[in-house]
């Protein structure tokens, strides 16, 4: 099977043909679960051997100045901001599903694209940054969305190639049906204390109350989204992954699992790790966190308590 993408450089109109392939996949089981084509967590020597995939489309997501120093050659500039918008007096939520359309479809993107969310990992926040931005894509129906290990810093350090040319991609219509199965609202989360199992990926001083946040979600237990990354801002090994989850979530990969954090960045990490690298069947994420529940004093809250 060929199959042709477009891209514009410049003034250029670049149009590339390869024929498609199976792709080496990270974990067996989440690719039995969402039917990947592509590896959830991917090195850069695949995306550096991989930048010609007709199918492949690299979303930077940081700022345009940074951007325009220095980026992955191909790659489309959408600032994490376009991803996630303040709304209803909430920092960081979904744009709306006509606004998510567009921006999809003026990026070139169609359901079955292959998209790698490169982001820069100075930080934990940062590094959260890409599967929030992954977990939108998601959502609004395209499947295969990776993240390249380390983000743009690991590419620089790896001495692999960079561009300070602007790619504007060819639009096309998106039309990706929106999985709301993804997204858990407040009065679900309320509905569901004491029956699902609700992770707090927050702080250990978060979660317990420590610091100038009031504790957590009665009855949820912590996993702190900072635990998944080693110190050059790579994910820890799969193993200590699946370690640290069953330890604390159990191996029943059935069961519903909601996550959460302050405003919804840190919860998309632990989200993606356990539905697209360790298999967990049903996961949702709680986009409003506790930015919005403490904003109703009769939603429970545990403080000085580890569940």
């Amino acid at each position: 099977m060929e199959l042709t993408t477009t891209l514009r450089r410049g003034d250029a109109v670049i149009k590339t043909k390869v024929a498609s392939f199976p792709l080496i996949l990270f974990c067996v089981v989440a690719a039995t679960v969402w039917a990947r084509d592509i590896s959830p967590i991917v090195s850069t020597d695949w995306l550096s051997q991989n930048l010609d995939n007709s199918r492949l489309i690299v979303f930077d997501i940081r700022t345009a100045a940074q951007y325009k120093k220095g980026h992955i050659p191909g790659s489309l500039n959408t600032p994490l901001s376009v991803w996630a918008v303040p709304r209803n007096g909430l920092t960081l939520e979904l744009p709306s599903d006509e606004a998510l359309r567009d921006l999809l479809g003026k990026s070139g993107v169609d359901p079955s694209s292959l998209v790698v969310v490169v982001t820069r990992i100075d930080t934990d926040f940062s590094r959260a940054d890409a599967t929030r931005v992954a977990w939108t894509i998601m959502l609004a129906g395209v499947k295969n969305v990776a993240l390249l290990n380390g983000g743009y810093n690991k590419w620089v350090s790896d001495h692999k190639a960079i561009s300070t040319e602007t790619v504007n991609a060819i639009p096309k219509t998106y039309a990706g049906k929106m999985d709301r199965s993804l997204l858990a609202e407040k009065k679900y989360v309320l509905g569901r204390i004491g029956k699902s199992i609700l992770v707090d990926a927050r702080t250990p001083e978060d979660y317990f109350g420590m610091t100038s946040k009031p504790g957590h979600i009665k009855s949820a237990v912590n996993m702190p989204t900072p635990w998944v990354f080693a110190s050059d801002g790579t994910f820890i090994k799969e193993g200590d992954l699946r370690a640290m989850a069953s330890g604390v979530l159990g191996t029943n990969k059935s069961k519903e699992v909601i996550v959460y954090c302050a405003v919804g960045g840190y919860a998309s990490t632990w989200w993606f790790v356990l539905t697209q690298v360790l298999g967990y069947q049903n996961v949702k994420l709680y986009d409003g966190s506790m930015e919005e529940w403490v904003k109703d004093p009769s939603a429970p809250v545990s403080t000085f308590t580890w569940h």
